[in-house]
């Protein structure tokens, strides 16, 4: 996927300049303009406004953030474009509310979304966000995995990232601007390291131990305890009555208590978990040769950044899935430098707008 930024209007990105030399700078680098930066996941819609900082040397990492809002689903392919546009207007207008700004105050907007898979998908929110905001305004759209990756890099587009919560996805960007994606399109097209791919496993296992097709599994008792049911045909109800992605996935937690507990059932569920989410770290690595461009011949020895994002790479269990990739990646490629970012993928894509913006200025004083 491209880099895809424009002015609202204006389909050549670098013919205008930033003009943080126009507006009267406040005594840390800054103006009263703002950069909004917005990660839309599956499950929820994180929006951040950070001051527009003019140079480099004044911008501090992490940046202060002056607001912050949160709100439902903004991935169009789950709620509809309709829910979709009205998600990413409310928590743009709570957070610029929160900071004190109004949409007048707004430089750059970088939205990184689930979703986003194909030019025209980010040509459709472009034309959304060119309703909301005046001509001057840069506007950017991404996949939520590049802000993902950018808030591991502090905006920087280099190496790879793999989200792995309600949904799941690996991209990646190699230095000269290459880009390369893997899985990502949902579980129905076989994302099952995602925590939706997990929880509908244990959720299957359950039927199956029930009916006589599987083996007794303590993901039986447990699910149920979770859910209050008391039978597994009451899974069946549960389970259409909303079968949304996020409700799901909420199940993952005791998935991976069955693991702790030695349960062979829930064990295998998440050791093909790791092996998924691990392979499409692996495809995206390949392709770009991130490890080198003789990884074939020598051992895949080059360093690069693996940033590691989402709720099911959380390390805060005994049965750690993230360490557990990251081991099955390092034995083909040890040069995987495993982040956790320090900031948010909102902060990220708000890091990366900026970072868009002083490319763009280098580029235009030079031409």
């Amino acid at each position: 996927m491209n880099n895809y930024g424009e002015s609202n209007g204006d389909s050549n990105v670098h013919e205008k300049q930033v003009e943080g030399h126009d507006h009267c700078e406040n005594g840390d680098g800054s103006d009263n303009r703002v950069i909004l930066g917005i990660d839309g996941g599956t499950t929820s819609t994180v929006c951040v406004c950070i001051p527009l900082f003019s140079s480099l040397k004044s911008l501090p990492i992490p940046p202060p953030i002056l607001g912050r809002a949160v709100s439902g689903c903004s991935n169009h392919n789950s709620v509809g474009e309709t829910a979709a546009r009205d998600t990413l207007e409310e928590v743009m207008a709570e957070a610029l509310s929160k900071s004190g700004s109004d949409w007048s105050a707004v430089h750059a907007v970088c939205l990184g979304v689930s979703g986003v898979n194909h030019p025209t998908d980010q040509e459709r929110i472009l034309n959304w966000l060119r309703e909301i905001f005046p001509s001057h305004v840069k506007l950017y759209v991404q996949n939520d995995a590049v802000a993902a990756l950018a808030s591991g890099t502090m905006g920087k587009l280099h190496g790879c990232v793999l989200i792995a919560g309600t949904g799941c996805i690996s991209y990646g960007f190699a230095e000269d601007g290459r880009e390369a994606r893997a899985s990502g399109a949902g579980p129905v097209l076989g994302d099952w390291g995602s925590g939706y791919g997990i929880a509908a496993k244990a959720l299957t296992a359950v039927i199956r131990a029930h009916d006589g097709r599987g083996p007794q599994t303590m993901l039986t008792n447990k699910i149920l305890t979770a859910l209050g049911l008391s039978s597994p045909d009451e899974l069946i109800g549960w389970t259409y009555a909303d079968p949304s992605w996020a409700r799901i996935a909420a199940l993952v937690p005791e998935v991976v208590s069955c693991a702790e507990a030695c349960d062979q059932v829930a064990t295998k569920i998440l050791v093909d978990a790791v092996q998924d989410l691990a392979l499409s770290v692996k495809a995206v690595v390949q392709r770009l040769h991130l490890c080198g461009e003789d990884f074939f011949l020598a051992d895949g020895n080059g360093s690069f950044p693996v940033v590691m994002v989402g709720g099911v790479l959380e390390a805060n269990r005994t049965w750690d899935i993230g360490k557990e990739v990251i081991k099955c990646i390092q034995e083909q490629f040890p040069g995987a430098h495993p982040i956790r970012p320090q900031v948010e993928p909102a902060v990220g894509a708000a890091l990366l707008a900026w970072n868009f913006l002083m490319t763009e200025s280098t580029e235009n004083s030079h031409s």
